[in-house]
């Protein structure tokens, strides 16, 4: 027996499922805004050295501002002053309204006195807080790459903790640490201690995300599973639309980031009505437990219990030893077949993660302000991932997936020929290629979900979250080497995409396949892949969107 054949009983997506996955789009709010919150709160604002010690001294008395600048800071070749330089000494000989100071060769030295920041598009940043500009820039831009290592860490650690001790328990653990690690980050008085709380923070919310993503899909039927992973995506669309008007109604950093973490308060209060998986709790031995969270299934979806969710008949379903077996993430090596699965996903995911945090962490240079931006960037998202709900069954999860990473390396190849000065077009291109990327990030979340076997699938996801983050930590460090040659990361996320591409058309179809519960069922021991039930054979040609 099947565990699809018990959601047939008591209905796969019901009252119950429906209320699992708006518990989840609650908490799930906060976590792009935490993801992209470096575009803001590590933002450099324009500035230059502070010369005001020389006002103190009275060597500017009836100067204007324009005038203390051209005597006090050397411009650069497009007439704007330095931000990291200053004269040595006042240069009060030189010729009026010189534009290029940089051609008279006189004594250079970095700012002495510290900073003056352009506080008209943000009140507050790392950067202005810290003085992290100049040589202390790349501290600032590793902010955000920071965050991702304890995100990609913290996958390892909550995935094994959740196949260890259980979703739900973990998913508190989760919201309460995160929401604590933010909230106090948002207090620090250094930037090693913000750094560090920033890691923890990334650590912690990073349970969130994959445990959320398994527990819906362990729930819902077959026929409803795209569905599901379609919507729970759209929390990071509408999440990530509000970051935008969040930031630009609070401009200080740190209140930034207290108000995108408070809506995990309520995440908190709702988690008592969050249930355990059934089918983690069957695979793990515990049948009394699953049978009281099928019964509650069953009357919240307002289906007569039957006599299949009974303790006795539930042990039928997994049919390898459990219970006193645990697993761990070296099960995602022992075998052949499972090797190459972990492989294949976790480099799918390095690829997918890394082109699309490339492009949304590249807000500048399209000559629009930063928040129209990353607006249209998360809003582009929604015709994208509604595309995702039709393309799933129309074509498939691995024609979906490779597709959407054809099209993402495609845009960014066009992006490396259109001319800087060109804004607008690159603009457009740009949000195209974050459209597609959306598309991909989607489908491999559900993709992977239904890859794993039930007993190793929070590692599995852990794994590939973990592959994930690596690759979102690296995708600043690649925005870098612009430094070096302006067009360089773009050629760079292009390969990766490309790359990428190949790799995600070796995995195997799962389009209205029965999920894996054993290891067992991925070596092919039994071919549960293979099983389609005859009312999704049915349902496949119902092609109503139910929302």
């Amino acid at each position: 027996m099947k565990f699809e054949d018990l959601l047939e009983d008591i209905d796969g997506f019901g009252n119950f499922q429906k209320m699992i996955l708006g518990l989840s789009f609650l908490g799930r709010f906060t976590l792009p805004c935490h993801f992209m919150l470096s575009n803001f709160i590590a933002a450099i604002p324009p500035h230059r050295c502070d010369f005001s010690s020389l006002d103190a001294e009275g060597i500017f008395k009836n100067l204007t501002l324009e005038q203390r600048l051209e005597v006090s800071i050397p411009t650069q070749k497009d007439g704007t002053p330095s931000s990291c330089l200053m004269f040595a000494e006042p240069q009060f000989l030189l010729p009026p309204n010189s534009s290029n100071t940089s051609d008279t060769h006189l004594p250079t030295v970095p700012c002495q006195n510290g900073w003056v920041f352009d506080n008209s598009t943000f009140r507050s940043t790392l950067a202005s807080q810290w003085d992290l500009v100049c040589e202390k820039k790349t501290l600032n831009k590793a902010t955000a790459t920071i965050f991702f290592i304890g995100v990609m860490f913290g996958a390892v650690a909550f995935g094994s903790m959740s196949d260890r001790y259980g979703r739900r328990k973990t998913l508190l653990v989760s919201y309460v640490a995160g929401m604590g690690f933010a909230v106090i980050s948002a207090f620090s008085s250094s930037y090693i201690m913000f750094a560090v709380l920033r890691f923890l923070t990334g650590f912690s919310i990073t349970g969130i995300v994959i445990v959320s993503s398994v527990l819906n899909v362990e729930w819902v039927d077959i026929e409803h599973r795209k569905l599901v992973g379609v919507i729970d995506s759209l929390s990071w669309t509408f999440g990530g639309s509000f970051l935008p008007l969040i930031a630009f109604a609070v401009r200080d950093w740190r209140w930034l980031t207290v108000a995108i973490t408070s809506p995990l308060i309520l995440a908190i209060l709702s988690w008592r009505w969050f249930p355990e998986s059934a089918r983690w709790l069957i695979a793990s031995g515990q049948l009394e437990e699953a049978h009281v969270y099928l019964q509650k299934c069953a009357t919240m979806n307002r289906r007569k219990a039957t006599s299949s969710i009974r303790p006795e008949n539930l042990s039928g379903i997994v049919m390898t030893e459990r219970g006193s077996q645990k697993y761990s993430y070296l099960d995602l090596v022992r075998t052949p077949r499972m090797r190459r699965l972990a492989a294949l996903t976790s480099l799918t995911w390095f690829g997918v993660a890394s082109t699309a945090y490339g492009i949304g962490f590249n807000i500048t240079g399209f000559d629009m302000d930063i928040y129209l931006t990353h607006f249209l960037y998360a809003v582009v998202e929604l015709p994208a991932k509604l595309a995702v709900y039709y393309l799933l069954d129309k074509i498939g999860r691995r024609p979906t997936e490779v597709g959407a990473l054809l099209l993402t390396g495609t845009c960014l190849g066009i992006n490396i020929f259109i001319p800087a000065d060109k804004g607008l077009i690159r603009s457009v291109v740009a949000i195209l290629a974050r459209g597609f990327s959306a598309v991909s990030f989607a489908t491999i979340v559900l993709y992977s979900s239904e890859l794993y076997p039930t007993v190793i699938r929070q590692n599995g996801m852990g794994f590939n979250s973990f592959m994930a983050r690596l690759g979102v930590a690296v995708a600043p460090l690649i925005l870098l080497l612009e430094d070096v040659w302006k067009p360089l990361p773009q050629v760079i996320l292009c390969s990766i995409a490309a790359l990428t591409c190949l790799v995600a058309s070796n995995l195997p179809e799962t389009r209205g396949r029965c999920l894996p519960e054993t290891i067992e069922d991925v070596e092919g021991k039994r071919d549960i892949h293979s099983e389609v039930s005859e009312d999704l054979q049915k349902t496949e040609t119902r092609n109503k969107v139910p929302f």
